[in-house]
């Protein structure tokens, strides 16, 4: 009979040892995976961030968010007046003496 309580003391002393076993891998896993996981929310939450301004900025840059063009009134190009070298007549001419200007 001495070894059938022996046998069950064994066998319960096994369980508990692998019971112990298993919850110590478990939190084994456990602290990997949330390092793992601490490791890869700031790059996720940076790539979707990203995403953001960059869907933001095609919206409004070219997509229907554009601001649409106002036409803009610019002047009519004048004609430039013709450059007068320095040879040739003044463009004023002089007053001749038998012209008057008094009535």
């Amino acid at each position: 009979m001495a070894t059938r309580g022996n046998d069950r003391q064994t066998r319960e002393q096994r369980e508990r040892a692998r019971a112990y076993q298993a919850r110590v891998e478990l939190h084994e896993r456990q602290g990997r995976r949330r390092t793992r996981d601490n490791a890869i929310a700031p790059v996720v939450g940076l790539v979707v961030i990203l995403g953001a301004i960059g869907a933001q900025t095609a919206y409004f840059v070219a997509g229907p968010g554009m601001p649409a063009p106002e036409p803009t009134s610019t002047p009519a190009p004048s004609t430039p007046a013709p450059s007068t070298p320095a040879t040739e007549t003044p463009a004023t001419p002089a007053p001749d003496a038998t012209e008057s200007t008094a009535p």
